[in-house]
């Protein structure tokens, strides 16, 4: 177990230099859940929902930003379900083009596109007696959502360039990083197969959201990756704790498991200090709930997800400034009170703010 060193119960009252402090033993501790870290609140209250519905056999769609660990969270419910000895099957929307998209989900006959020189089994086939996990499936497109619909409705599909229908026994368990009920709102998620797929919704907050758990992320990772690269990392300073606690991680979990992963391999022993983490997490932000700033790549940039996300973030700084007084954070916004509550509501903030 790597002897990880930080006692992380009042970051805010640490100083700011940047001196190599010593280091305090803490060691990572698991969660309910395989791979799942946390001892927040809002983690656990997550914790105790998925041991609730795990077993429920109801569709469930999983939300939250990108890196945040709904893969995870999916396989969790899988794996303590009564299916949990059936296949789990994950499938990617958005990382498939549009025209295979559809013979991944339903396989498809013999001849049925030029390419298809033998008869194949879909996913949902695949699948049958356990749970099919459909990541991204905001980007699927309207003539595919109308066929998952008829899934879920039916629990029937046909193969492409098939006839035969085919019956199935699955458990979907979606998940998006989009804000769906904006997609339904502008046309781009039909409203039916939204109301088929929201019958539990969960939402995992991003790691901003939740930096008591940083440290533990941090013993976790750092126990993997010693077994796994064969380094000899021993710790973490204080200051270089505080520095990671107090970067905003956009890329949220997935982000810091890849930084520890740089650090270890660049470090292969001892301890980590402030001067071994790059320039971004050494420049700590003075207020973690700052605008976050937004950049278009080279491969472009979803509008609606970073308008979404900067709207949040207004409304977590008002909140914050009216100490939770729904009316005077509305007039912070310049909007009604209710509809501040509407946009709480749709971004799932409730919980933030209870």
């Amino acid at each position: 177990m790597t002897n990880l060193a930080i006692d992380y119960s009042n970051w805010q009252d640490m100083d700011s230099r940047l001196e190599e402090k010593p280091s305090i033993p803490i060691s990572s501790q698991p969660g309910p859940f395989k791979d799942m870290i946390g001892q927040s609140e809002r983690m656990q209250r997550l914790f105790r929902l998925v041991e609730k519905v795990a077993d429920s056999d109801s569709t469930i769609i999983v939300q939250g930003e990108t890196g945040t660990g709904k893969g995870l969270i999916a396989k969790a419910i899988h794996e303590n379900s009564y299916r949990k000895d059936k296949p789990f099957v994950q499938i990617n929307c958005g990382a498939i083009p549009e025209n295979l998209l559809e013979s991944e989900l339903f396989g498809h006959v013999k001849g049925a596109f030029t390419g298809a020189v033998a008869a194949k089994p879909g996913k949902f086939e695949i699948a049958d007696g356990g749970t099919i996990f459909l990541d991204e499936i905001g980007d699927m497109s309207h003539d595919l959502q109308v066929k998952l619909l008829k899934v879920l409705e039916e629990s029937e599909f046909e193969r492409v360039g098939g006839c035969q229908t085919i019956k199935t026994d699955v458990r979907i368990i979606a998940a998006t990083h989009r804000d769906l009920d904006a997609a339904v709102e502008n046309g781009t998620f039909r409203e039916d197969l939204y109301y088929r797929l929201v019958v539990i919704p969960l939402t995992l907050p991003p790691l901003r959201d939740r930096k008591s758990d940083i440290p533990l992320l941090i013993a976790h990772f750092l126990d993997q990756l010693n077994q796994k690269k064969h380094t000899q990392i021993t710790g973490i300073s204080e200051k270089a704790m505080e520095l990671m606690i107090a970067h905003s991680w956009p890329g949220n979990v997935r982000e810091l498991k890849n930084m520890m992963e740089r650090l270890v391999v660049l470090t292969q022993e001892g301890e980590i200090y402030p001067r071994d983490l790059p320039q971004k997490l050494r420049t700590a932000p003075s207020d973690a709930s700052s605008i976050p700033d937004v950049e278009v790549s080279d491969q472009g940039i979803c509008l609606s997800t970073a308008v979404s996300d900067f709207e949040k973030s207004l409304i977590s700084q008002s909140m914050k400034i009216a100490n939770g007084v729904k009316k005077n954070a509305a007039k912070l916004l310049n909007i009604k009170r209710t509809t501040l509550i509407e946009k709480i509501k749709r971004h799932n903030l409730e919980e933030s703010f209870a």
